[in-house]
């Protein structure tokens, strides 16, 4: 059985893990084991990442999955299906807007021309002693024509612009639907598929289930907050939810999701030490398995060259793809072709060549490598194996003159090659064809992980990450520190791959809760109203925004802090208008001392506070005393305030002092405090002693 003949198995995307960029998506299959062991799978997005496919089977069957490979195919396409239907009203609605244009501008030129008719007298003959008189009927109706004209053109002028605004704005929708449309169906007209091409080894017949995980990139999500809380109560429900935004060319519905704080592309293989010795006696290389390539190599291919280009098949026209439709994006904008010279289409200039035994390259640049601009950062040189081009292809330097000597050659290589990691890599090689540049035919060269198809789809995936983010929302890298987190929804859910936010309900997480009031009357007489939650979960509560209702009742959208397990912090709610604070302060100066030589600064700070809610409130008051640098500078304080606590959530200035206050229903309490300051008496505060 070949590849062609393999039989079709289709599978149902089951979950998916989004981490902090890209996504790990896992999908089930379902059949019965062919006689060879070849089994297609379908159904896997173009985006996906080639070497990160894992295939096992599910249960205590004897089969196993022993090759695993990611295939494309482009079969043809079903006209009329939702994205085509998409795209056709599109291209409709922009060829009817750029019909109304034209008709618009059409109109303005008969205006223009209309208003330019002018009276012209007739010609002075020579023999007339003056000029011929002309009738001012004439004039006049003239005059009448243009008036009448131009009245009949401005009114169909006005019909024609409000037609091109209606134009303008169905195609603006159009675009704005083509644009936020799913990218689970295809974008052009010849649809690629993607399937996993798996052997299996075991008893045949037996009827199997397939797990396939794969990653993808064009995946990211926020965290978000919905706090219900009831006034009086120690407890509030604390919602999870995520912003889910993804464009990785497959829909997910009906998914269990599960959200991660971890970088998905961060490497995790081991770091290799390699001991140094010093002396004579050096441990031998670990054998590499790669050897030069066997001499005469070209030489295979001089019958091959000799027999001039191949013909073209297909007669394929420029810009197309294999003899195919004209590749086309999802706006209908069909690529540029070649540019076309005298003899025919001017293609590209091909790569450098990748041969064996090349020399080595000036010092930070890499082989085969083009020359940097100036100004540019030297890269690191990898080393790879590029043969030199022939002085007869060599090209000539831009701007130098014909006939310019050729650069001189580099230095011969000393000693044996040395083959770079990628030359290593045996599984990810390919042997380059007769078609391919004199240096590399017959020699096997690291495949490019991506061909341009591809890279497109990943490109537009990975354009999710520059979304904006909702107000208040922090990126989980950012918020999650040096620790990683994971949260699994409760349920299954939709997000569809439109590269839009979608907002997705994940876990109730049980909080600590209580209302406190705080106020710093000092800066202002404001009292203001927070919730001060704490973290009894063994998971850390991410910054982002939280929807706060109280008593049933929509309050604000506040940034709630990271919380990590067992923290404290406290978010604001707004100001109180139901507790009122007043504060007044007085200053006294005056001398102490054996020879009245120190200044005494005496404050007293006098602060009311008034509850005017309907139930008990607790009340923070903050103060600030100064703290003196001068070792002849004291400061007394006198009792009735008591100073923060070492280690708490908060980080309070040096000075602080706190009250707390239990004030009942309608209450009203008075704070008093105060402080001395003592200083010599040839000394003074700076900006005066005279400060409240």
């Amino acid at each position: 059985m070949t590849a062609e003949t393999a039989p079709r198995w289709g599978s149902t995307l089951d979950s998916v893990v989004v981490y902090a960029q890209g996504a790990l998506c896992r999908r089930l299959a379902r059949g019965s084991v062919p006689p060879e062991g070849r089994v297609r799978v379908t159904g896997l997005p173009r985006s996906l990442d080639p070497g990160s496919l894992r295939a096992r089977v599910l249960g205590p069957s004897g089969v196993r999955v022993t090759e695993a490979r990611v295939e494309v195919e482009a079969p043809g396409t079903d006209a009329g299906g939702p994205p085509d239907a998409l795209r056709h009203e599109f291209e409709r609605l922009r060829d009817a807007y750029a019909a109304a244009e034209a008709r618009r501008d059409r109109h303005l030129g008969l205006i223009a021309e209309v208003t330019g008719l002018r009276p012209v007298p007739p010609a002075r003959r020579r023999d007339d002693p003056q000029h011929r008189r002309t009738p001012v009927d004439a004039w006049l109706e003239l005059g009448d024509f243009v008036d009448e004209r131009l009245t009949g053109l401005h009114t169909r002028l006005t019909e024609l612009e409000q037609a091109l605004r209606d134009a303008e704005h169905e195609f603006t929708v159009a675009a704005d639907r083509l644009d936020r449309a799913s990218t689970d169906a295809p974008s052009a007209h010849v649809d690629t598929t993607v399937s996993a091409l798996l052997t299996l080894t075991g008893a045949a017949d037996d009827e199997v289930e397939l797990d396939l995980e794969y990653g993808v990139p064009g995946a990211v999500w926020v965290p978000a907050y919905r706090l219900t809380h009831r006034q009086g109560d120690d407890t509030g429900r604390l919602v999870l939810r995520a912003s889910v935004a993804q464009r990785t060319g497959e829909d997910w519905t009906g998914v269990r999701i599960a959200l991660a704080t971890a970088d998905l592309r961060r490497r995790t293989d081991l770091p290799r030490l390699r001991s140094v010795r010093i002396g004579r006696r050096q441990s031998a290389p670990e054998p590499s398995g790669w050897r030069e390539p066997p001499a005469g190599l070209s030489d295979l291919f001089t019958g091959y060259g000799a027999a001039g280009p191949r013909p073209a098949s297909g007669a394929a026209a420029p810009g197309s793809a294999a003899g195919g439709v004209p590749e086309i994006d999802r706006y209908g904008e069909v690529p540029p072709p070649p540019s076309v010279g005298p003899g025919g289409p001017v293609m590209p200039p091909p790569p450098a060549s990748q041969g064996f035994g090349a020399p080595p390259p000036a010092p930070g640049g890499a082989y085969g490598a083009a020359p940097a601009p100036p100004g540019a950062r030297p890269r690191a040189a990898r080393p790879s194996f590029a043969a030199p081009a022939p002085a007869a292809m060599v090209p000539a330097a831009p701007g130098a003159p014909a006939g310019a000597a050729p650069a001189p050659p580099p230095p011969p290589v000393t000693g044996p090659p040395q083959p770079s990691g990628a030359e290593l890599d045996y599984a990810a090689l390919v042997l380059s064809g007769p078609d391919e540049p004199g240096g590399r035919r017959g020699r096997l060269f690291p495949a490019s992980p991506f061909d341009g198809v591809t890279a497109e789809y990943r490109r537009r995936a990975e354009a999710v990450a520059s979304l904006p983010l909702p107000g208040h929302a922090v990126r989980p890298r950012a918020s999650a520190g040096s620790f990683d987190h994971r949260f699994d929804a409760a349920a299954r859910a939709d997000v569809p791959s439109d590269g839009t936010w979608h907002t997705v309900t994940v876990a109730e997480i049980p909080v600590g809760l209580r209302t406190e009031y705080l106020c710093v009357p000092s800066v202002e007489p404001t009292v203001y109203a927070t919730l001060v939650l704490s973290n009894a979960t063994d998971q850390a509560l991410l910054a982002g925004p939280v929807e706060v209702t109280v008593d049933d009742d929509f309050l604000l959208t506040a940034a709630l802090p990271t919380l990590a397990p067992g923290g404290v912090r406290r978010v604001g709610l707004g100001p109180a208008e139901g507790i009122r604070v007043t504060r007044r302060t007085n200053l006294r100066e005056s001398t102490a001392g054996l020879r009245n030589n120190v200044t005494v600064l005496d404050h007293d700070v006098h602060v009311e506070l008034a509850n005017r809610l309907a139930r008990p409130v607790t009340v923070e008051v903050r103060e600030r005393v100064p703290v003196a640098s001068e070792p002849d500078v004291r400061i007394e304080e006198r009792a009735g305030w008591t100073a923060p606590a070492d280690g708490g959530p908060e980080q309070h200035a040096p000075g602080t002092r706190l009250w707390r206050v239990e004030l009942p229903a309608g209450g009203t309490t008075a704070l008093d405090g105060g402080y001395e300051i003592r200083i010599p008496a040839g000394k003074a505060l700076v900006g005066g002693n005279r400060r409240s």
